[in-house]
This record gives C-alpha cells, sequence and structure tokens, in this order.
C-alpha cells in the first residue's frame, strides 16, 4: 500500500519540476523541448546570422566592390519622378520575338482587365472604374519607354505598383507590347522605332 506521505512527496516534487521547466523569461518560449531537432532546423536561413568557430557570420554573400551580376538591371532611383523617367529610362533589353511575346503574356495577366486587349481601356474592370484608363492609340499613344516603365513600376492615377509583383526584366519585356499597342509614331528612336514597326494589335 502506498503511503499518503510518499504520494504527497511525489506529487509535490512532479509539480516542481514542471514549474521549474515551464517558467522561462521569454513569454512565447513553449518550455522544455524533449526533441529540439524537430522544432529548429538544422540548415541555414536566408540572411540569418550564424557562430561559427566563435565568429558570427551572415549567409548571405556580399558582391565583391565595383561589380554586378551578369543578368543586372538598374532599378529607378529613388530620387527619381514621373517627369524624369522619359528622359532617364531606356529600355536594357532587345528587341526580339521572344522579349514581345513575354510582354504579351504578361499583359494578359496583369494588364488586360482594366486596359483591354488592344490597349483601349475597355477593359472589364477598367469599365467599372470612375475614369476608365486612357487608350494607348490615343492620349498615351508617345509616352516614352520610360515614362511607361515608371508607370508600370511605381503606379499612377488608379494603377497600382507591380515592381513588387514582376520582375525588371517582365516590366520591360511589357514595355515593348505597350509600345506596339501605341502604333506607328511619326518620330521614334531605340527600341520605340523598331516596336513601331510592329504590326499593331487588331481589337
Amino acid at each position: 500500500m502506498i503511503n499518503l506521505k510518499t504520494l504527497a512527496l511525489g506529487i509535490l516534487a512532479s509539480a516542481a519540476v514542471v514549474g521549474f521547466t515551464s517558467c522561462k523569461d521569454v513569454p512565447n518560449s513553449p518550455g522544455y523541448e524533449f526533441m529540439p531537432d524537430m522544432y529548429r532546423a538544422q540548415g541555414l536561413r536566408y540572411y540569418g546570422e550564424h557562430v561559427l568557430n566563435g565568429d558570427t557570420i551572415q549567409n548571405v554573400r556580399v558582391p565583391v566592390a565595383g561589380t554586378i551580376s551578369r543578368d543586372h538591371l538598374p532599378a529607378i532611383p529613388h530620387s527619381m519622378n514621373y517627369a524624369e523617367a522619359g528622359d532617364y529610362l531606356k529600355n536594357p533589353l532587345t528587341l526580339n520575338d521572344k522579349n514581345l511575346k513575354a510582354g504579351e503574356i504578361t499583359y494578359g495577366k496583369f494588364c488586360v482587365h482594366c486596359h483591354g486587349d488592344a490597349g483601349h481601356g475597355d477593359g472589364k474592370v477598367g469599365q467599372k472604374l470612375p475614369g476608365p484608363p486612357p487608350p494607348y492609340d490615343g492620349a498615351l499613344k508617345t509616352l516614352p519607354e520610360g515614362k511607361i516603365f515608371y508607370s508600370i513600376s511605381k503606379g499612377k492615377g488608379a494603377m497600382g505598383p507591380h515592381e513588387l509583383l514582376l520582375s525588371a526584366e517582365e516590366r520591360w519585356q511589357l514595355v515593348f507590347y505597350v509600345q506596339k499597342l501605341q502604333g506607328p509614331k511619326a518620330e521614334a528612336a531605340d527600341s520605340t522605332k523598331a516596336v513601331a514597326e510592329a504590326k499593331p494589335v487588331k481589337k
């Protein structure tokens, strides 16, 4: 038969163990972890700090000073505004069937809902806006590539920014397709001239 005094001491000791192992300064701590390997990832985390041989290191390789990656496309400077974009930003991509087709696909995913199939501002969503988007072959016919890229990236009017949704390459490819929707231009330069030679999209 179990002695009541022994039973009471056992319960007290168990309560003390539970109490000491569950009380920590960290409010979100689960207390004692029986299998920490199941909860804590052993691999290095992106942009994390780790201790190696006593030194704290970050697992992000810093580029060599004065170099840029092979596929790097320059970002829009923070100080630049919409008015300056037309003179400063130039399409770094080459106009070819691949880039133009990629721009068309991106347009179908992100733009056609408001701007319409042929860029006339008659998309189903655009028709429900207080003011529909202006047509590419109308009010925006002479909009330069830099301002198109800036508008796609930073947003303009009712259109939100897309720089977090699309890579710089995708946005420049989209510029090619928007220029195609603008139609032929009297005077064109750089990629604008090349796009103007492409056949305009029929509605």
